[in-house]
């Protein structure tokens, strides 16, 4: 067995380039934590540890690659990429499995190490020479897939294991044994601030709403700041009859949002008529539009920040319950 005196460790995707995620558990969030935790055991075991999460990056193939050269930046004799896996949500276990380019020993070593620890399915150690991180890091790099985040039984055994997988990795890697104690679990990451200038930001979860086809609305119902049709707004509507509720008659297939606005900080008049328009972005790709504010909401109740028109959710690749995040106002510098 190869033991390591020089370590780096990366949390998978990014602050703005979520990954998976389930009711129970966020991958980007829980990747952080573990990287953190297992930076520090491995430091106590004398083994020198850099750590970097990605909080710049706005899309995908930018993530990729900013991960990557943070690594070959570094003088070290490992890598190690952090991810959550992800499938469909079940209350059975998954597993746990460990992904490579070359050399499978050190990742089946992994992957036996957390399934040890936890009573997690040993998946074992997988090759895949198509992943970004693992083909272009310079030295010998590990990709781990601590468990399912959709499976509710790996949860379970994650959580109630996270200080044994973190001591059994900090061992295989380091050959070291751990002082008296567990290793400690670091607080939830905080998720991300607002953008410098600008007076409505947002990140979470998102639906779509409006237009003739939305039955979620009466078709009588109208919208929060726009009362009537006129030279500012007419653009978001259809020509369709005017017995029937601003909410129904908005077009599906224009790009509009909306979200909680805080009035007292984005007035009704600001929203209805100064021609600013919002940044959506998916979180998941990056890919990113110009929306124009339509309503208020939807409800906390919700848990979503935002609901978007369903013509934007189709440019933007979304699904109900996909995250987004919404600035505005926005404009180009």
């Amino acid at each position: 067995m190869t033991y390591y005196t020089s370590v780096v460790i990366s949390s998978g995707h990014g602050l703005y380039v979520r990954g998976a995620s389930s009711p129970m558990l966020d991958e980007v969030d829980e990747a952080r934590i573990v990287t953190d935790a297992l930076a520090a055991e491995l430091e106590r075991r004398g083994v020198r540890t850099v750590t970097f999460h990605d909080d710049t990056s706005r899309d995908q193939s930018t993530n990729l690659r900013t991960i990557t050269d943070a690594h070959n930046d570094e003088q070290r004799e490992l890598d190690i990429s952090v991810h959550f896996n992800a499938f469909e949500q079940v209350d059975h276990g998954m597993g746990v499995e460990v992904l490579y380019y070359s050399g499978s020993e050190l990742a089946a070593e992994l992957s036996a190490a957390i399934a040890d620890a936890s009573g997690l399915i040993d998946r074992g150690a997988k090759q895949r020479q198509d992943l970004y991180v693992l083909a272009n890091t310079e030295e010998k790099c590990v990709l781990l897939e601590v468990c399912f985040c959709d499976s509710e039984e790996d949860v379970r055994l994650y959580r109630e294991n996270f200080e044994a997988i973190i001591d059994a990795l900090a061992f295989t890697i380091s050959g070291e044994e751990g002082e008296m104690g567990r290793p400690e679990r670091p607080p939830r990451p905080e998720r991300p601030e607002p953008p410098d200038g600008v007076l409505f930001h947002a990140v979470g979860r998102m639906s779509h709403f409006g237009g003739p086809d939305d039955d979620g609305v009466s078709e009588s119902e109208g919208l929060a700041f726009h009362h009537t049709i006129n030279g500012h707004n007419q653009h978001l509507f259809l020509p369709i009859d005017e017995g029937t509720g601003l909410a129904r008659r908005l077009n599906p297939f224009v790009p509009y949002v909306a979200v909680r606005w805080d009035y007292n900080v984005t007035p009704k008049d600001m929203l209805a008529e100064s021609g600013d328009r919002a940044l959506v972005r998916s979180i998941a790709t990056g890919r990113a539009a110009l929306a124009w504010p339509s309503d208020w909401g939807p409800h906390e109740d919700t848990g979503r920040v935002a609901d978007l028109s369903p013509g934007l959710c189709e440019v933007l690749d979304l699904e109900t319950d996909d995250e987004c995040e919404v600035i505005y106002p926005y404009r180009e510098s």
